[in-house]
């Protein structure tokens, strides 16, 4: 299985970008997939996770109500919807499958290679 995250750039502040994440090589069915994201010098963190086959989906606080993870399994894409950007949303962006419960209870099994965002103020 392989993931392909794209779509990142330079954005304003207040802009809104949409980022993706192909995945080639097999079916996910069971899985849950994430989004997460590493600013230099900090550490990988959750930012948002849906479950492959629908459902539920789990964000950090401090993207709630402006980001929005979706998947289309037609076309094997997991999706970020980012809204009302600030420069702390500055990061790189990695796509992840495996099992993720929370940001301290997770296990995953592949990662994607980042795609970059940085949001000038």
């Amino acid at each position: 299985v392989q993931l392909q995250a794209s779509g990142g750039g330079l954005v304003h502040a207040g802009d809104s970008l949409r980022i993706s994440c192909t995945v080639t090589g097999g079916t996910l069915s069971t899985s849950d997939m994430g989004w997460f994201r590493q600013a230099p010098g900090t550490e990988r963190t959750l930012v948002g996770r849906i479950p492959w086959s629908g459902g539920k989906t789990l964000y950090a606080d401090s993207v709630k109500g402006r980001f929005t993870i979706s998947r289309d399994s037609a076309k094997n894409t997991l999706y970020l919807q980012m809204n009302s950007l600030k420069p702390e949303d500055t990061a790189v962006y990695y796509c992840a499958e495996g099992l993720i419960v929370s940001d301290q209870a997770k296990e995953i099994h592949y990662w994607g290679q980042g795609t970059e965002l940085t949001v000038s103020s």
